[in-house]
């Protein structure tokens, strides 16, 4: 460890203790920007045998038991390496290097009057919209007495209290670190990509050690088994899950490979499904999501509501649907059965055109009208019925007129 590591950490010990009350709030604001001071305090947890270990830990226990929410989350981001440190010095029986590190462990359980923590759970109520679902896109149901008296109510689930521990031991040992990381997890968002990486890195050394799979990741230090529950190993892909999708896509994915090798090993049925899960739904490229900025987990939801149809099917709705059916249906028939009538054409001349589908019914229509034409004439020049057929012998002459006069136009007529 470098003399300035260990400056800028006696000078962070000395300086909350001077810090006034009123001073405390505008000090966590500004404390997690200091990289350098973040950076510094890792090392000093990295090296169990180093001298400012303990005052440093008592130092993060002031921080979580002040009830600043600031200090609080500054706390936790070194949590995975505080586990780490841990587990190491309890595989190399090593006890007495981890008593400082065991009782802030111990006090990050508990509140603040040295109660146990009861952690509580929202269930997403269906007839609100969530990220899950979109209550519109469920059935609409029956408003009964029932329905209405359990409208908009949601329920919590509670987790705790938990027996209070007076000392880490072998089996209450991941009983105690499984809580530890859900509280971590619930902050995941806060967390700087600092401690993300810190996250895939503890939970691949812890998944491989004592295994041939440390070999090929060249981890040196612990080489014996660390023993974990399948609680934890859930708890540590949560974590890593989020860092996929937040700038650390190389550590997360060496980290699930890792979980995913220890809980084939072990049988575990519930890490074996998150991770086979995760790993089904990651994209196939790495994603370039920015280091800075909203830290987010992206997920698919529904169509909003604006496309989704809200109309009720009654009865009307129905009938309407089938009369206007109906009306496509005939109308439909009458544009076929026009499509298929061919007007049929007329020739008053020997000449001979063009033929239509139906061409021995408009030849025959054409010398019908040729006698009738041939019957005006003789009509026409009888004597004896000028005087009782002379308003029909002109309209016979016009229509003949008429006739003619398409006949040098274009050689036929249509009717």
């Amino acid at each position: 460890m470098l003399a300035v590591d260990t400056g800028l950490v006696e000078e962070w010990l000395s300086e909350f203790k001077t810090l006034p009350e009123a001073s405390i709030s505008s000090y966590a604001t500004n404390l997690k920007d200091k990289t350098a001071l973040i950076s510094s305090l890792y090392k000093v947890i990295q090296e169990p045998q180093s001298e400012l270990l303990e005052p440093v830990c008592h130092q993060l226990f002031e921080f979580y038991r002040s009830g600043e929410e600031q200090l609080l989350r500054f706390t936790l981001q070194f949590l995975p390496e505080l586990m780490w440190c841990y587990l190491a010095v309890s595989a190399s029986r090593d006890l007495q290097s981890s008593g400082c590190i065991e009782a802030l462990l111990l006090g990050e359980i508990v509140d603040k009057e040295g109660h146990s923590k009861v952690l509580s759970f929202t269930i997403p109520s269906l007839s609100k919209p969530s990220v899950y679902h979109e209550p519109s896109s469920i059935g609409s149901m029956a408003l009964t007495e029932g329905a209405l008296s359990q409208h908009g109510l949601s329920r919590v689930v509670y987790s705790g209290p938990h027996p209070q521990r007076e000392m880490l031991t072998a089996q209450n040992r991941f009983e105690v670190l499984t809580f530890l990381l859900l509280c971590y997890n619930a902050a995941l968002s806060y967390m700087p990509a600092i401690s993300l990486q810190s996250l895939c890195q503890i939970c691949s050394r812890i998944c491989v050690c004592g295994y041939p799979r440390q070999q090929v990741r060249k981890y040196k230090g612990v080489n014996s088994r660390i023993p974990v529950s399948s609680e934890f190993m859930v708890q540590m892909l949560t974590g890593i899950y989020y860092a996929f999708y937040n700038g650390e896509w190389d550590l997360a994915r060496k980290a699930m490979d890792d979980v995913l090798y220890r809980a084939q090993l072990e049988l575990y049925p519930e890490p074996l499904l998150v991770a086979n899960a995760i790993k089904a739904s990651l994209p196939q490229g790495a994603m370039k999501s920015s280091k800075e900025g909203t830290k987010c987990i992206q997920v698919e939801i529904t169509p909003t509501s604006s496309r989704i149809s809200r109309n009720a099917v009654t009865s009307m709705s129905i009938r309407g649907h089938r009369w206007k059916r109906h009306e496509q249906a005939e109308n439909g028939n009458d544009a076929t059965e026009m499509g298929n009538f061919v007007i049929p054409e007329i020739s008053v001349t020997n000449v001979s055109g063009e033929k239509t589908g139906n061409g021995e019914k408009s030849r025959a229509l054409a010398e019908n009208d040729a006698q009738h034409i041939q019957g005006v004439q003789e009509t026409a020049t009888d004597p004896r019925t000028d005087s009782k057929c002379m308003p029909e012998i002109r309209r016979q002459k016009s229509v003949r007129k008429m006739m003619e006069d398409g006949i040098n136009s274009s050689g036929r007529v249509q009717f």
